[in-house]
């Protein structure tokens, strides 16, 4: 039997999260529900989850908060959606390791699209769950901490880097003198 991909969605307006819900478990996914920080860590915690549908405006913690604060964590993937649809809003959610952003309203087979692009993606590279080792990667003056997904460049500068541009980076450490 082939295992399903679970996605959690986490989104504050309850309406949102059951037709998200119930329109991905119609295309084989199997679902977690939250609508705050502390039940998506509850999720996270017990399950393996392969991807986050994460809202950026939740009560409390904010989505980019939570982002920023899996990402020191968590490999799982995000695919952020709002109502904000400004380019700096983007530009942040991506930053604080967002694989994908998409804005309300949204066509729901573009948000089906969008989530098994990213899964095809991060699961061909090798690069997806929960568990982070925490080992340095040092390379051409560079390091790379992998518990905190941080870059430091040869001078010091802390380089931001989106979750994409992360495993891009990991993958690459990772197969070294390979094409």
């Amino acid at each position: 039997m082939e295992s399903k991909n679970h996605v959690l969605v986490v989104d504050d307006d309850r309406d949102i999260r059951v037709l998200l819900g119930d329109f991905l478990k119609l295309n084989g996914f199997r679902i977690s529900l939250a609508s705050n920080g502390r039940q998506m860590r509850e999720v996270l915690a017990g399950d393996d989850t392969d991807l986050v549908v994460l809202d950026l405006m939740l009560p409390g913690e904010d989505g980019l908060r939570l982002c920023r604060d899996l990402r020191t964590r968590s490999d799982v993937p995000v695919l952020m959606l709002t109502a904000r649809a400004e380019p700096i809003d983007r530009v942040l959610g991506l930053e604080m390791g967002a694989d994908d952003y998409l804005a309300k309203p949204f066509e729901p087979r573009e948000l089906l699209a969008r989530i098994r692009n990213i899964l095809r993606r991060v699961q061909s590279s090798g690069v997806m769950g929960l568990s982070v080792v925490s080992k340095e990667w040092r390379f051409s003056g560079w390091v790379l901490n992998r518990g905190t997904r941080e870059l430091v460049s040869p001078l010091g500068v802390l380089v931001l880097l989106s979750g994409a541009e992360y495993r891009l980076l990991e993958v690459f450490l990772n197969h070294q003198s390979r094409a």
